[in-house]
């Protein structure tokens, strides 16, 4: 199928799933990297505390927390 044809079915609302490969789907700029970050103590027991209130992840709150400085700062 040429494009033009799949985006014009795309934009009638039509079901578009079965033309894509969703297991080779990535999202761009979206890779993931690992990084080490050493915090204090205290730190750690404030955004396990939070992480806890909020039912997320220490992970979780670290990386909302960061995107939102990040997105503020641009």
């Amino acid at each position: 199928m040429k494009a033009k044809d799949l985006d014009k079915k795309f934009d009638r609302g039509e079901d578009i799933s079965n033309y894509l490969e969703l297991q080779k789907a990535r999202r761009t700029s979206q890779e993931q990297k690992r990084v080490n970050v050493d915090f204090p103590q205290w730190m750690i027991h404030s955004l396990d505390k939070e992480a806890k209130r909020l039912g997320v992840t220490r992970q979780s709150i670290i990386k909302v927390w960061v995107a939102e400085r990040l997105k503020k700062a641009s």
